[in-house]
């Protein structure tokens, strides 16, 4: 399966969290913005400030982060992606998850099978199955 996931997938898993994506084993090839990176280690961060994580738990997610995101091809945050994200989509979209819909449809028009959307967020998935895109999470 060709997949493109985003952080609220990967941050369940290296946060150990329920209600993982179950399939995310089951992805072949992983796609993501680069923006993705700077999400997951942020939220790491916060963890880390918030004594939410230990430094040990830290240091061992944060080595999960670049691990899972070494086998993912990341999209750059390009002006084409900047241009399709100011675009308007049939729902409401903050600025991250437009950033992240509009890789996703880019490189779903050049990839030679279908694309399925990977995410934990509701308002991310529907616009998703608005544009006709897979969605699971």
């Amino acid at each position: 399966m060709l997949a493109y996931v985003d952080s609220s997938v990967l941050l369940r898993i290296v946060l150990a969290e329920p209600h993982a994506l179950k399939e995310f084993r089951e992805i072949n090839f992983a796609v993501s913005s680069e923006l993705i990176r700077v999400e997951c280690l942020r939220t790491m961060d916060r963890y880390r400030v918030q004594a939410s994580l230990s430094e040990e738990e830290y240091l061992s997610r944060v080595g999960l982060v670049h691990d899972l995101l070494a086998e993912f091809e990341l999209i750059k945050i390009s002006s084409m992606v900047l241009n399709r994200a100011c675009h308007p989509f049939p729902v409401r979209l903050g600025t991250l998850d437009a950033i992240h819909l509009s890789s996703c449809l880019l490189y779903g028009e050049r990839a030679e099978q279908e694309i399925t959307l990977c995410s934990h967020d509701e308002s991310l998935k529907r616009a998703a199955r608005s544009l006709g895109l897979a969605v699971l999470g």
